[in-house]
């Protein structure tokens, strides 16, 4: 088989892959819990922090727009957190997604003043500081598929993938969900697919400086990758791994 043919087979094997796992129970893909600042379960602290997480988990929670910012508690013990679904998830993943993360949260970081947990429907994050409408790029992750592009495509390939989140990032940027998803041609028979976003209460400017940070830090030489931050994310996949006809893609 020529490496272009097996290139082929391992992308096609990728979506399979991904539909399998799709199906199955939510998967933490990434927690950062930091231990610079920790609390006690008769604290004050403690008490807010499950006021907030349950006001997220609540019914009337934001999930039809996907997102939700909120406060518990007053100076020093406030908690200040948020959850955000990623942009073409139904309002029944979201709150599922949420759900969920709030009921690991207190077990995947115990005693940590300040959180976030990635999932692929949605991130969970709250912390001691003020969060909201603030631009916070550590505690990033990289998820890098395992399959490379073959070496005589890496260059194009990188300049396609860059360009395209680029573009996304603009849109995305622009929009009241700071979202965007798009998907272009790599060869007459593979696509390239992309998505960004950012949390909504982030201002335009910031929202392009961690989109910009976000897609500069993601390895081009694979068949697809995922970079995740506390702010926002992006990804590229030789597959269809967001809801298309759940948002208005751009095709090129």
């Amino acid at each position: 088989m020529s490496s272009w043919g097996t290139f082929f087979f391992l992308s096609f094997f990728s979506v399979f892959t991904c539909i399998k796992v799709s199906s199955q129970d939510l998967t933490l893909l990434y927690n950062f819990c930091p231990n610079t600042t920790t609390y006690s379960r008769n604290s004050t602290y403690y008490t807010n922090l499950k006021t907030l997480l349950a006001s997220f988990s609540s019914p009337n929670s934001s999930y039809s727009t996907g997102f939700q910012s909120g406060k518990a508690g007053q100076a020093p013990d406030t908690v200040t957190g948020l959850f955000l679904c990623r942009g073409d998830v139904s309002q029944e993943s979201c709150r599922n997604c949420v759900a969920f993360a709030v009921n690991e949260s207190l077990t995947r970081c115990p005693n940590q003043s300040e959180a976030v947990l990635y999932y692929d429907e949605c991130t969970l994050r709250y912390s001691h500081r003020n969060i909201l409408s603030t631009l916070r790029t550590d505690g990033g992750y990289t998820l890098p598929n395992v399959n490379n592009i073959p070496r005589n495509q890496q260059d194009r390939f990188r300049d396609l993938v860059l360009a395209t989140l680029n573009q996304a990032a603009t849109k995305a940027v622009a929009s009241s969900r700071k979202f965007d998803a798009r998907k272009v041609n790599f060869t007459a028979l593979q696509s390239l697919y992309g998505l960004v976003q950012c949390t909504p209460d982030l201002t335009g400017q910031d929202c392009l400086r961690c989109l910009q940070t976000s897609i500069n830090q993601l390895p081009t030489e694979r068949t697809g990758a995922r970079l995740l931050l506390p702010s926002c994310g992006s990804r590229y996949e030789l597959y269809p791994f967001y809801n298309e006809s759940a948002v208005t893609t751009q095709t090129n």
